[in-house]
């Protein structure tokens, strides 16, 4: 199913964008009666059985062209870019038609990319690694907690981010007076167990 804002897509596109937006259009159609054309990021997306398949984008003096599950497929031509590795699609910059692969070819990792699809295979989610700085503790905590054995063991239980809740709060003090009221207030909570912004979670 054709979608006219590719149409317009296309027909905005320079000069020599368009004989290969609309060449590669007319291959992954032809590729299968059950693709669909939706706009997703301001650039054509070819959808096939609910996910997506390839993508088009014209640029100012290239177009780039790609499948969604590229950096996963087999590669038996040798001719993806995985993403990751460059920026530019899988096919690299496409100036001309004769940038592009054979139709044959094409149509090979089409169908590869649908054979995927069809198996369910996903994409996996990247893991956000957070960087996770040693906690300073407060001398004023520190001296308390060495006081305190009930509160030095809720503290140690913690998470580090309800941890470091209550090492910002007690060094955000502007005086030495509040810096000591609030280390009092933190051990007060510890004791019972509670982290900083135990009123909050008690709601959720």
């Amino acid at each position: 199913m054709k979608n006219q804002e590719f149409d317009h897509y296309i027909e905005q596109s320079a000069d020599f964008a368009q004989p290969i937006l609309t060449k590669l259009r007319q291959l992954i159609h032809s590729s299968s009666p059950e693709i669909e054309e939706q706009m997703k990021w301001s650039f054509p997306n070819f959808i096939y059985k609910k996910s997506i398949l390839c993508s088009l984008a014209a640029h100012k003096q290239h177009c780039t062209f790609g499948f969604w599950l590229g950096s996963i497929m087999d590669d038996p031509e040798g001719i993806l870019q995985r993403i990751g590795q460059t920026g530019m699609g899988q096919f690299g910059k496409i100036k001309t038609l004769n940038d592009l692969p054979s139709d044959e070819i094409i149509m090979l990792y089409l169908h590869n990319a649908m054979e995927l699809i069809d198996k369910g295979v996903k994409l996996k989610k990247a893991t956000t690694v957070i960087d996770k700085k040693p906690l300073v503790i407060p001398e004023t905590l520190k001296e308390a907690l060495n006081q305190n054995s009930k509160a030095q063991a809720t503290f140690d239980m913690f998470s580090y981010s309800n941890k470091k809740e209550y090492i910002e709060w007690i060094n955000g003090a502007k005086t030495e007076v509040t810096k000591i009221a609030r280390t009092n207030s933190t051990i007060d909570l510890l004791i019972e167990g509670k982290t900083k912004n135990w009123k909050y979670e008690r709601k959720k």
